[in-house]
């Protein structure tokens, strides 16, 4: 599994995940907004499924 998110897609996947988490646990929003759990783990790991199926990376390449 290859590294293919990186930079500021990372950061800005880390925060719109807490976001949404935070707002689920503290402020008994939606249920749906547990899908914040998805962009938050690829940006914990580094790897988007998505991205390797379509061929993108916004790693900058080595």
């Amino acid at each position: 599994m290859k590294a293919n998110v990186g930079g500021i897609d990372r950061v800005l996947r880390i925060v719109a995940g807490l976001a949404l988490i935070a707002w689920v646990v503290l402020a008994d929003g939606r249920v749906w907004a547990w899908i914040g759990v998805v962009p938050l783990a690829t940006g914990l790991i580094k790897f988007c499924p998505l991205y390797g199926i379509f061929g993108i990376s916004s790693c900058k390449t080595k």
